[in-house]
């Protein structure tokens, strides 16, 4: 269907044009088991989405009139940005166990709704559990430190795994992202000029 220009993003059949869509790109998502929804492999591909941007969903969707359950394309205007922008957001924290997509609605858990109303600290400790619990690089990481006498080991070293994988790109890429999370979460911490990852207080 042909719509004229400029569009008219209030009009109802763009906006079910656009619901349309949006339900085909998370058709994916929704077809995965409620318990475990698209979980990560330890060679997955992960968006580089900041926890700004996710603390920033949840409390967005937590608050009226939202009330923890929202309609991703009506979020997206709402925060003036693409539905793509926001996908990537929304998928990261249905594989941490914050939300469900489902039919084209975006739910917050329990914990997100407990997350909304956290100050800082707490914030990060419930994202500790829920990141160690569902993403196995970080499990991994985690895992590698707690093993080694000095509880150090090199970007390198997990580098090389992921691009068993992925492209060199891609493992870069998600690399950084769980590098982001887990330093948020302080599950480790990560020495930029060094690349090395350690379990010593970053700021020591």
């Amino acid at each position: 269907m042909a719509f004229p220009h400029p569009r008219d993003r209030l009009d109802a059949a763009f906006r079910q044009m656009a619901d349309d869509i949006y339900a085909k790109m998370t058709a994916r998502a929704t077809a995965a088991p409620a318990e475990h929804p698209q979980r990560p492999h330890l060679g997955s591909r992960l968006p580089p989405v900041s926890t700004n941007m996710m603390a920033g969903l949840i409390e967005t969707v937590a608050a009226p009139p939202y009330n923890g359950t929202a309609d991703l394309p009506e979020i997206a205007r709402t925060l003036q940005l693409e539905v793509d922008e926001l996908f990537p957001v929304a998928e990261i924290l249905q594989y941490l166990g914050f939300a469900e997509i489902k039919e084209g609605d975006f739910m917050l858990s329990a914990d997100a709704r407990d997350f909304a109303e956290l100050d800082t600290q707490s914030r990060k400790k419930i994202f500790a559990e829920h990141l160690l619990a569902s993403m196995p690089l970080a499990q991994h990481i985690r895992h590698v430190l707690d093993e080694r006498p000095g509880h150090r080991a090199p970007r390198v070293r997990f580098e090389q795994e992921l691009e068993d994988h992925l492209s060199d790109n891609a493992a870069e890429e998600t690399l950084d992202a769980v590098i982001d999370w887990g330093r948020y979460a302080e599950i480790f911490a990560y020495d930029d000029q060094a690349e090395m990852f350690s379990l010593e207080d970053p700021e020591g």
